[in-house]
């Protein structure tokens, strides 16, 4: 896993007042188009009936080192979201602002917890697991959403090695065995303190390819905002791809890529069309649906 990351344990009113300041500085001007924030956030059966434990954030500027913070929500409670900065602006604010892009990967739990428990409507929102699903081929290969394992083994592992993404999902199962039932674990432990340092990796390995998703995507789907698809937060359908029948069929045609000719066939016809190209891309993705319900995938 990445090793120029900083992280820090945000537990403090104080802490929660520097970082806004230190968000509102970074977004005082206007700069071109490239998210600062990357987000995920843990908690016990994390939804609007469940609670919320840990904000972690990523800021990214550019830099080589990347900071990560872990707000402690279940230690401040609202006040990681109300505490003002010496600009009079809080968190909730900067999360609610549509102009300041946050980036999150299946954003659905989140955004309902935050809003049922904190009151925060979130705006401004990038998600990497539906910006993946726009870029494929065709409706068929869009049926499921990919989790976020899936989607750094096409995407990131290319780029990094396989042994980043090795270390990087041995610090996700060590993190996992002490939540998931399975293992003997349960997902009190987001509210054990101190935060267990597995847990601390945990929430860091959750963020910390972020950008480079954003990245991979963000030229291939900035279209798909448009077609505003139906999220659903809840129940096993969530696996399923939001995009209705008409949303796949203008998301067919985005990203349709006409086959290479070959100028050099004898039997080439420039008039022909293209309706019997076959596109063969197939459906690799998770079914998260085969299996039985065990909340929200983290």
């Amino acid at each position: 896993m990445k090793d120029t990351i900083k992280t820090e344990v945000i537990n403090t009113t104080e802490q929660i007042g520097s970082l806004v300041d230190w968000l509102v500085l970074r977004h005082a001007s206007p700069a071109p188009y490239t998210p600062t924030m990357y987000i995920d956030l843990e908690g016990v059966d994390l939804c609007r009936e469940g609670s919320l434990s840990i904000f972690t954030l990523l800021i990214d500027t550019g830099i080589p080192t990347r900071r990560v913070c872990l707000v402690d929500v279940h230690v401040l409670g609202a006040q990681a979201f109300n505490t003002t900065g010496t600009k009079a602006t809080t968190l909730k604010d900067i999360l609610q602002d549509e102009k300041i892009p946050k980036v999150f990967f299946d954003v659905r739990n989140d955004s309902d917890a935050l809003f049922a428990h904190f009151g925060v409507a979130l705006q401004g929102v990038e998600d990497v697991q539906l910006m993946e699903s726009a870029t494929r081929k065709t409706t068929a290969s869009r049926k499921f959403l990919s989790g976020l394992t899936k989607c750094l083994e096409k995407n990131v592992a290319p780029l990094f090695g396989g042994g980043d993404l090795a270390s990087w999902k041995l610090v996700k199962e060590r993190g996992e065995r002490l939540f998931k039932a399975e293992h003997g674990g349960s997902y009190e432990v987001f509210n054990q303190r101190p935060i267990p340092e597995e847990i601390i990796s945990y929430c860091v390995g959750d963020v910390c390819y972020l950008p480079e998703l954003w990245d991979r995507f963000r030229d291939r789907s900035n279209r798909w905002r448009d077609l505003k698809p139906e999220y659903k937060p809840h129940g096993p359908d969530r696996a399923m791809a939001p995009w209705s029948e008409d949303q796949n069929r203008t998301l067919d045609q985005w990203n349709y890529v006409p086959p290479p000719r070959d100028y050099f066939n004898e039997d080439f016809d420039p008039d022909d069309d293209w309706d019997d190209w076959d596109d063969r891309d197939d459906n690799d993705y998770e079914d998260w649906t085969r299996a039985p319900w065990q909340g929200p995938p983290s």
